[in-house]
């Protein structure tokens, strides 16, 4: 189906389904552990292209509550990240696949080091050069790696403010950038409509472990919750690096 064999299906539905636990507890997460898992199976370009696919369909699930909880940066890094994406796109498109896949694999390494360092001040506020890089380099990553969360991350989870504000704002330049991605895909023709189709038939899963990642994410600590999502990071970071040493 789709150029998949049945095990490289099988190995999609259930990474769809873990990956979107995770965005659904930790509020990002769903592109950065999956698209190393897809790229198993198709190319760099088609595995990231489907995933923002992917983070258009389950970004519409509650959107109204996702806006009404963000912080206004959220908007202007969503806005910057929108402009900003075709220019990663065709960096894509003209880098060698294995060139690209080192690259994607050190993007992981990168978020995973940025949330290790040391948290803002209580009452920091980011300026705006902050907020604007934040957004240009959210588009670059988005379009090159479909990981826009490599700088928005560490933008909010470094800040001392409540897991929910931080979890609505990442969603709603998440799905800013998904959209981005796929347009700017398309506008370019990189995309083709493969991966809308298998975006759609992993979909059921993806819904499926969002809902149980909301589920849980009403269940556990502050502290809880950002050592998960210091977690993921890291465990995305090992995946890609996997990916690269497999190449």
């Amino acid at each position: 189906m789709l150029g998949l064999s049945p095990e490289q299906l099988a190995v999609a539905l259930v990474a769809a389904l873990a990956a979107a636990f995770v965005r659904g507890l930790a509020g990002f997460g769903m592109a950065i552990l999956l698209v190393p898992v897809l790229g198993l199976a198709i190319p760099p370009t088609e595995a990231v292209v489907t995933a923002n696919w992917l983070g258009i369909f389950i970004g519409l699930v509650g959107l109204r509550a996702m806006l009404g909880a963000s912080e206004r940066s959220a908007f202007t890094i969503a806005g910057l990240a929108m402009v900003a994406t075709p220019l990663g796109v065709w960096l894509l498109s003209v880098t060698d696949p294995a060139l690209a896949r080192l690259l994607i694999a050190l993007v992981a390494l990168v978020a995973f080091a940025l949330v290790l360092l040391p948290k803002r001040p209580d009452g920091h506020r980011p300026s705006g050069i902050e907020t604007g890089g934040t957004g240009i380099a959210c588009g670059v990553l988005t379009g090159f790696a479909g990981m826009p969360g490599v700088p928005v991350v560490p933008f909010y989870l470094r800040r001392q403010i409540a897991p929910q504000l931080a979890r609505a704002s990442m969603m709603t330049i998440f799905l800013a950038t998904s959209v981005a991605g796929v347009g700017s895909a398309m506008a370019l023709q990189v995309a083709t409509w493969r991966e809308l189709l298998l975006a759609s038939l992993l979909f059921p899963a993806v819904l499926a472990g969002n809902w149980l990642g909301n589920k849980a994410f009403g269940k556990v600590s502050d502290a809880a919750w950002r050592t998960f999502v210091g977690l993921v990071l890291g465990l995305s970071a090992l995946a890609a690096l996997w990916r690269l040493v497999q190449a």
